[in-house]
């Protein structure tokens, strides 16, 4: 488990974080996303004891990073953006010595053994680094972090680089890895956040900005109802009649199929639910409903939204009054 107190970053007047506090679960896996410069970088090094914090703890299951470093690191497996490799060495002696400086006392071929069969560089363990691709250096950089089985992991951009097959075969890994350990993952692709993770943090400007599921997330800041409704009718007659139903603030045909058949988005306000009467109206006028759906916010929507600025105060608002 990872529990950040009020910690916080400074650089002279610049507040590079600025009391933040959030925790990560046992058996978690947490997305941490922010744009350039909000302090993500800056957080993570925090918490790995890169760098020392200004005010606040950060705690590695219990141990405070700051005031027991070497305690606290022996919880933690990083991987940085740029894996920390030694090109010249071959991956089992880089293994090796990886597994000596972290003074491991498990049984040293069999633990390491158990990595490379986890990550899937059995193939290349007399190979040399600097010879292999981009995807088996990064698994590599992976296997590392394993080494000494530590209870949480921080995963910097994991897959930044690789292909898509490769891509695939990362996060599968990190779902599985995540049944095990507390798992922190910074990525800027949201795609894979999505598919990965549990929970998300967003921070921006050194604030923590959001941290709830992706789906509470859409739900909270999404201020209008929006359906997508799919029906085969006169189109001009269709749009006529939608905007005399009671409560639609919006409407705008979204996309046209052969004969009558478009999709119409209607958005109305909070306190209407328009769908029985725009099922009957539909029925009525001899025209068909061939799907109905709401429309919610992707994670980019949602990232976007945290970050432009928009809707910050209306999410910590319906944050509070949900708790």
């Amino acid at each position: 488990m990872i529990e950040v107190k009020n910690l916080s970053k400074h650089y002279g007047d610049q507040i590079a974080v600025n009391n933040i506090s959030f925790t990560a679960n046992d058996g978690e896996i947490l997305g941490f996303l922010g744009p350039n410069g909000a302090g993500k970088s800056t957080t993570m090094n925090m918490l790995t004891g890169y760098i020392s914090s200004t005010d606040g703890q950060a705690l590695i299951n219990g141990i405070d990073i700051l005031e027991e470093p070497m305690k606290a690191k022996k919880e933690i497996g990083y991987l940085p953006e740029l894996p920390p490799l030694y090109p010249d060495m071959t991956v089992k002696e880089y293994l090796r010595f990886v597994y000596d400086l972290k003074k491991c006392k498990l049984p040293r071929n069999t633990h390491l053994a158990d990595i490379c069969k986890l990550v899937k560089i059995e193939n290349v363990y007399n190979r040399i680094i600097k010879h292999l691709s981009k995807g088996y250096r990064q698994r590599v950089g992976l296997a590392q972090a394993l080494v000494g089985n530590p209870k949480v992991l921080i995963l910097d951009e994991p897959t930044v680089g690789l292909d898509p097959s490769q891509i695939i075969e990362i996060r599968t890994l990190i779902k599985k890895l995540g049944k095990n350990h507390t798992v922190i993952l910074s990525s800027h692709i949201l795609s894979e956040v999505q598919q990965v993770c549990d929970r998300i943090v967003v921070i921006d400007h050194g604030n923590i900005v959001a941290d709830d599921t992706e789906e509470n997330l859409s739900k909270t800041l999404s201020q209008e109802h929006r359906l997508i409704v799919q029906i085969d009718g006169p189109r001009n007659e269709v749009m006529k009649m939608l905007e005399g139903i009671s409560g639609v603030k919006k409407l705008d045909r979204l996309k046209s199929y052969s004969g009558d058949i478009a999709d119409y988005l209607v958005e109305t306000d909070e306190k209407s639910d328009v769908r029985r009467e725009l099922f009957e109206k539909i029925s009525s006028n001899g025209w068909c409903m061939l799907g109905l759906k709401t429309q919610e916010l992707s994670l980019e929507d949602i990232f976007l939204k945290l970050t432009m600025g928009e809707n910050i105060k209306g999410f910590k608002k319906a944050k509070k009054e949900a708790d």
